[in-house]
């Protein structure tokens, strides 16, 4: 038993080290908290607009706070590189999401699941985004319970995870 985890640590441990090696642009997602204080805000866009200038694609969802700073700053270096997937159709985001999401080009509409609560189709919505991704950051609370799931999911998925706590 103890041979097989040392071959998953240590194939997890590659994948990682490969990830970070890779001079060559990733898909990286970039989830968190809708409850984002104004400059954590700008540093998520700053570091977002950073990114896409170094040839990423940013895969986000279109909630408001850390999804929503993500979208700017990938749309000021260039919407190309963005790819928003919503947890349900357009019509369902907030009024102010909507402003915005109108103006990305790649964006994944999901209205099969606008019958599910939110929560629900958060969670559909963030596994189809890290199942798109080579790399997961995430900005959470350590309640944020959905959120630090998908963490733990991409992880599973040997998927490089990258976790910053509000709290």
């Amino acid at each position: 038993m103890s041979q097989s985890i040392d071959l998953i640590n240590v194939d997890t441990l590659a994948q990682e080290l490969a990830t970070i090696q890779q001079t060559g642009s990733k898909r990286i997602a970039l989830l968190g908290s809708r409850h984002v204080p104004i400059t954590h805000q700008n540093l998520i866009e700053m570091m977002t607009f950073a990114l896409v200038l170094s040839g990423n694609q940013i895969i986000t969802s279109g909630a408001t706070g850390t999804n929503s700073a993500a979208i700017k700053g990938a749309m000021r270096a260039d919407p190309k590189f963005l790819t928003v997937i919503l947890p349900q159709s357009l019509e369902r985001q907030p009024y102010e999401s909507r402003l915005q999401l109108e103006q990305v080009m790649h964006l994944v509409e999901n209205p099969s699941n606008d019958h599910l609560s939110l929560a629900e189709a958060s969670y559909l919505c963030n596994k189809e985004i890290v199942s798109r991704c080579q790399q997961l950051v995430c900005f959470a609370f350590h309640d944020s319970g959905i959120l630090l799931q998908t963490c733990q999911e991409a992880e599973e998925h040997r998927k490089l995870v990258t976790l910053f706590y509000f709290d």
